[in-house]
């Protein structure tokens, strides 16, 4: 998958007995920074007002009009001060934003302090923030408190807002599809789709005997299908899969990919056993994989609440997420445990090329051979963000929280694809989630984005958030 760099709205602050030249100086580098770190910016015409900046209420409303011209064009407003600002301008300007807001206020020099030189931007920035708290306008303010576009620190800020908004953006009038219903036994995955409907996410249920229907109907012969089979034996090794086992997996992800597309789908959560295995003879594990290697977030077991976590981890962390099982201890060591799954986990989470197996487990139920598609290997060390999500009461809970893969060896004959975890305090967290009624998975993607992720679930998006 690619990621795709925010674009940025600017917007200048000014108060007109603060030096303004200063205005024309800052539109220049904020523009040069941002397009070296990879984004896109819109500003205002500087003739619009004096340099472009906003002061007044009337000038606000100028820039508000801005910024509803570009609607659509922009993911969130970088506020900028280059002096004081006027918080009163700010309020009018982007009362009706409704994206992300980070205040950036420059930062005096020592050597210039005189009234002509002088910023004051740093107690400025603290006039904007009361004033858009006592308006209910959400925003972002990150330290430290100044913050010169030309330092490493502005780069460091400008990627947690970058991420912040990504999430932001991709959550909002998200899609998620329930392909089969939830299986009986699993009451650990029940949602209330009303719940999330309430949070401007839509979800779509497809019934299994309508995939399997179409999946028949596709024909070996078709474009789509010899693409689908051959991007699959790219993807990891088949050695020994059974041949109608590979056909029924290439013509189900034919099917898949189709319904993506059909119901434009964010984020889709499979029901994986046992229909599959005991009439098509596989367990879908590596199509998830391969569709979250490609961005397309696929959860098993029709866990709804851990494909939207996993689509705001995915967002966050531009870079493929996954869905585990809290699964085993490891050994005596209270702070480390071994996440696992039978092999959903994309490529790139993972220390080397999968294999295709049988799904070990499952195969004493349904029988030997009955049960090919895991894909199987471990997961590489890495740091990573987890999370997990219920519906309660008619509202989204999550948690979030940080650890890493270590190198801790797993034995040979473990089945599935699984990596040891090492979580600060995991014992604590295992409390808190388990007495808070989450569920046995967990969601991870790679890096610790941790806090922009949590800042656009609970400032943005009304989100309830536990940190673990």
């Amino acid at each position: 998958m690619s990621k795709q760099s925010s674009t940025f709205a600017l917007f200048f602050g000014n108060r007109g007995f603060f030096p303004a030249s200063l205005q024309k100086s800052a539109r220049r580098e904020m523009a040069d920074a941002l397009q070296k770190l990879g984004h896109r910016t819109l500003m205002m015409d500087a003739r619009a007002t004096r340099y472009g900046a906003v002061e007044t209420p009337a000038e606000g409303e100028k820039f508000a009009a801005f910024l509803a011209d570009h609607r659509g064009e922009f993911d969130g407003v970088i506020l900028c001060l280059p002096n004081f600002g006027d918080e009163n301008g700010a309020v009018a300007a982007l009362r009706d934003a409704d994206v992300p807001i980070l205040i950036q206020a420059y930062p005096d020099e020592l050597n210039r302090m005189a009234p002509a030189t002088r910023r004051d931007a740093f107690c400025g920035k603290f006039s904007i923030m009361d004033v858009f708290c006592q308006n209910d306008i959400p925003f972002t303010a990150l330290t430290p408190h100044t913050v010169h576009p030309k330092s490493q620190t502005f780069a460091d800020s400008v990627d947690y807002f970058d991420r912040l908004c990504r999430v932001v953006g991709g959550m909002r009038r998200m899609t998620v599809g329930a392909i089969g219903a939830r299986t009986t036994a699993f009451k650990t995955v029940r949602i209330d789709e009303i719940a999330l409907q309430h949070h401007d996410i839509t979800m779509e249920t497809l019934d299994l005997s309508e995939v399997f229907k179409r999946m028949r109907d596709v024909k070996t012969t078709a474009p789509a299908y010899r693409d689908k089979a051959r991007k699959l034996k790219a993807y990891t090794d088949w050695k020994g899969t059974p041949a109608q086992a590979f056909n029924n997996l290439a013509r189900l992800g034919v099917i898949l990919d189709e319904i993506v597309i059909e119901y434009k789908l964010d984020a889709l959560a499979l029901r994986c056993w046992v229909e599959m295995q005991k009439q098509l003879g596989i367990s879908p594990c590596v199509l998830l994989s391969e569709m979250n290697e490609r961005g397309i977030v696929a959860a098993c077991e029709v866990d709804i609440g851990n494909a939207v976590t996993m689509r705001g981890l995915q967002l966050a962390a531009g870079a493929p997420a996954t869905c585990l099982d809290w699964n085993n201890n490891y050994g005596d060591d209270d702070e480390k445990c071994i996440l696992f799954h039978c092999g959903p986990v994309p490529q790139s989470l993972m220390t080397e090329r999968g294999r295709i197996t049988e799904h070990a487990i499952l195969a004493n139920a349904v029988g030997k051979g009955c049960s090919f598609g895991c894909n199987t290997g471990r997961i590489a060390p890495n740091p990573f963000t987890f999370g997990s999500m219920l519906t309660e009461a008619g509202e989204l809970n999550f948690y979030l929280g940080q650890g890493r893969f270590t190198e801790d060896p797993i034995p040979e004959d473990y089945f599935g694809c699984a990596g040891v975890a090492e979580i600060p305090n995991l014992q604590h967290t295992l409390q808190t989630i388990g007495y808070a009624g989450f569920r046995h998975h967990v969601s991870v993607a790679p890096g610790h984005v941790m806090e922009p992720t949590a800042e656009a679930f609970c400032k943005y998006l009304g989100y309830d958030v536990t940190i673990v």
